[in-house]
Formats: C-alpha cells, structure tokens, sequence
C-alpha cells in the first residue's frame, strides 16, 4: 500500500497514529477551532522573511504538486544556490524544505524555519523526516537545521537577519534518526491498513506537542462536564484521573480533589446558590478608594519587531480603555486611546495615559499583573515618563482576587475567573454586557488580530475596525464597573 505523507502529516502520526487514519478517513470530524490562526499566520510571515537569510533566492511557487516537483529539478539542474520550498517525493512521501542550500553534485544543505523562539521535539522529527527523504533520493545532505527565532535580538534600526534567527545544527540527531523514521513509516502504512476505526485510548498525546483537532470526536462518549472540563487542575492531574476511570463529576466528587475543582464539581452536582465570603469581600473594597479608574490595555505579539528597542513576541501596547468615577455612586466618565497602525503606538499611549491618569489614584484592573508589566516596560522605555507612570504602578489593585480565590462562586462560571465566564455569571441574559453581541471583535485574541490587520486596510475599512476595537475595549472596563457594583451589593 502507498502511504502518502507530507512532513506536517508525518509529524501528526508520530503524535498519534489514530489523527493521521482520521485526517484520511474523516477529516469532517476534525475541530477547526483547535487551529490558531494567528499563530500559523505568523508562522508564515516568519517562513517568507527567513527565505533571504542567505541571500538571493528563487521560491518554488506552491501549487500542483507534480509542478512543483518539476520546478524544484530544474533549478537544481540550473545551478539555482538558493531555493525556498524546494520539493521532493519518494514513494508516496513528500516534503517542501524551506531552505536548500544547492551545493551541487547533488550535496544539499537543507533549513526548516519555525517561528519558535525554542528547540521542540517535534522539530526534530520534522528534520530527521526531510533528510531521510533527501538521502533516499540519493542527495548528500551535508547539514541539516533549524532556523526559529532568536528571543534576545534587540531591533534597534533596520532589521537585522542574521541576528534576528538562530540556526541549530541537527545534522547528527537526523542521521541517528534514519532508522527510526523507516520503522515509522513501515508502521504507519500497516496502521493505515485499518478499514474500520481503529481503537486509540486518551492521554497526553491528545493535547502534546500540539492540542488534536479530534479530541471533541474521540472523547464524545464522555460524560459531560468529565474530568477534561476542571480547572485549576494540571493535565497530568486529570490524565491520571481519566486512568484511574473517574472521569465524570460523579466519580471525582470524592476523588480527593483540591478545594477549586472540588467546589466546581460540587456546584455542579447540587447546583448550589453561589457562594459568598462576606468578610473577605469587605476586606477587599476596603482597600479601593476613590477617585477609582478602571484599566484595560490590547497588546498585539509581533513575531518580527516592527520597532525599536523591541524584542520578538514582545507585548506592544496599542489601545486602552478607562472608565472612572471621581466619588462613590458619583457619574461614570469615559475616556480612551487607540493608536493608528502606521508608527510604533507606544509613546502616543504612555503619554496619554499619563495625561488620563492622575499619580495618586486607585486604579483597577482585573488580571493586574499583565496591565502592571506593560505599564513598567513603557516606564523602562520613556524615563521621562517613568515616575509618572510607576506612581500609576503602584496604585493598581487587582479587581480578579475575589474570583481567583473563590470568595464569590456561582455555578455558572464553570471553575473560571476570567472575566469571560465571571461577567455573564453575575449578569446572565444582559446583552448591553454580552461579547457576543458586539462587531468584528470580541476577544483579545480577535483585537490583536484586528490592529495587525489594519496595517494592510483602506481608510474606510481602518475606521470601521477602529470602531470595532473602542467598542470591544470599552466593554472590558465597564464589565469592571459592573462587576464591582456586584461585589459591593453581595456584602449589604
């Protein structure tokens, strides 16, 4: 039997055998919202950037695959030195290198790039797998890398390559690995000999190196909520639950569970009135005075820095909303920022936030260790905003604490605190309080994606985004008020 087996299918199956006979024999039942769409954008970025880290180079354009065989042979017969997706087939196995160095003579030097900023193991398999192909093909590969993303490259002025990536050479770890790839390959085609499904059980291959598409189609038989749905209880934890056959609410209710996701099965089960610590709530609001502002930052992730004195995947502030009250019960003020996507938003925002914040103010936030890091890296990076901005730092108080540690429960927000599952928990059916109901964007995830976007967008299109992203933003910070106005109201 033929099997057919690109590099990225290949790495599936060495997660889990059962994922690639699925991808064949039922692809509708893969989960598309396991993909990340940001991150295999970025990764593409990354790939198309990385193409000229030697230099010139010609790109194998993708398309039918037997083109693109043709394309590869014939620059390679040319002499091309550089050719990016570079494509290769033996037996029914295929692979596009992102690099090959042409050495001549058929000697190649082959680089996969990742947009990691890490070694995984999975990476290792995605080499070993490429060369193994190359050499069966009767090439010479002197050396085989990896290219990802070097996490201490500081931008300052025109992009440096060279420093941006770090190559790793795993030339020895795909030689040593030879065998084992055809021991692979030898077991997947006789895996894949299975006309019905084959059994898998659940473990930790479901979710590692990467979370399975499948697992809501493998574990459809669970109980719901099962042992999956805890929170606060590490993977291994429940994996090791699942083993022991506790695997719904039921059976983990005297399991010995910690006191989190034991009040999450028991609110479950008996459907309790929520829970409410009068003195510790009390102890809290007494520590929030007014004037009181409510403070949310959006950040986007740029895996290539786009600014000076930025690293990869640094947290870049572009967008905050503020709701204030100057006294108790007093009228609620609003005021907001949003940069423009064509220059580096953070002074714009440091600025104004200095200007909209007084120094000696009570300032919440909910998750306050996220706002108070940007908050710091702006004061790092503007000395002469610095004192302003640390006063800003000192004064936050985290609006989370009272959820994070269970001092008001409900049911309904299913062992969470994040404010997603807390807000419509103390106001269920509320749409002016529902993410659902907004435009265009209703997640961070979602406005990250959108401030990216609008560095690419028409001037008609940019403002309807930017309507978009005041609209989500000003939504996190009077869900604050509101769930405050809560917190005050359960202790009367």
């Amino acid at each position: 039997m033929t099997l057919y087996l690109s590099k990225s299918r290949y790495c599936n199956a060495v997660q889990c055998e059962k994922m690639l006979w699925l991808l064949k024999n039922k692809p509708e039942c893969f989960d598309d919202s396991s993909k990340n769409e940001a991150v295999l954008e970025t990764g593409n970025e990354v790939g198309d950037l990385a193409m000229g880290l030697f230099g010139e180079y010609t790109e194998v354009p993708f398309g039918d695959l037997s083109e693109m065989l043709k394309i590869t042979d014939d620059l390679i017969s040319k002499k091309t030195k550089i050719i990016c997706e570079a494509s290769f087939s033996y037996e029914g196995l295929f692979c596009s290198v992102d690099i090959l160095k042409n050495l001549g003579r058929k000697n190649v030097e082959l680089y996969e790039v990742k947009s990691s900023t890490s070694l995984h193991d999975v990476y290792y398999d995605d080499v070993s797998y490429q060369y193994y192909v190359l050499t069966k093909l009767g090439y010479h590969v002197k050396k085989a890398c990896l290219v990802h993303i070097n996490s201490h490259y500081e931008r300052i002025g025109e992009l440096d390559l060279n420093q941006l990536f770090t190559i790793e050479d795993l030339t020895e770890s795909a030689i040593a690995s030879v065998s084992v790839v055809e021991e692979n390959i030898a077991y997947f085609r006789e895996y894949m000999k299975h006309r019905s499904e084959p059994e898998m059980g659940i473990g930790e291959h479901c979710f590692s190196p990467y979370e399975c598409g499948f697992f809501p189609y493998c574990t459809r038989n669970l109980p719901r909520p099962n042992v999956f749905d805890l929170s606060a209880v590490q993977l291994n934890t429940k994996l090791k639950y699942y083993d022991k056959g506790m695997v719904s609410f039921e059976d983990l209710v005297n399991a010995g569970l910690k006191a989190k996701p034991l009040m999450q099965v028991e609110y479950e089960l008996y459907d309790k009135e929520d829970y409410i610590d009068k003195e510790n709530i009390r102890a809290f609001l007494q520590d929030i005075t007014y004037p009181l502002y409510f403070l949310d930052f959006e950040t986007f992730q740029p895996a290539v820095p786009l600014y000076d004195h930025e690293y990869p995947y640094s947290q870049i502030p572009f967008q905050y909303s503020l709701h204030y009250m100057k006294r108790r019960n007093g009228k609620l003020y609003h005021k907001e920022f949003l940069a423009y996507p064509d220059h580096d938003p953070r002074r714009d925002l440091a600025e104004a936030l200095c200007r909209d914040i007084p120094e000696d103010v009570c300032v919440l936030a909910y998750n306050m260790a996220f706002e108070k890091s940007r908050i710091k890296e702006l004061a790092n990076l503007y000395p002469d905003l610095s004192e302003h901005l640390m006063h800003i730092f000192d004064n936050i108080r985290d609006l989370i604490i009272p959820f994070q540690k269970r001092w008001y429960y409900s049911r309904k927000m299913q062992g969470s605190y994040s404010i997603k599952y807390v807000l419509p928990a103390l106001y269920p059916d509320d749409p002016e309080l529902d993410y659902h109901n907004l435009d265009g964007v209703h997640n961070g995830a979602e406005a990250a994606a959108a401030f990216k976007a609008m560095m690419r967008m028409d001037k008609k299109q940019l403002e309807e985004y930017r309507r978009y992203l005041l609209k989500y933003c000003q939504l996190d910070t009077y869900a604050m008020v509101k769930v405050l106005e809560k917190l005050e109201e359960s202790i009367r």
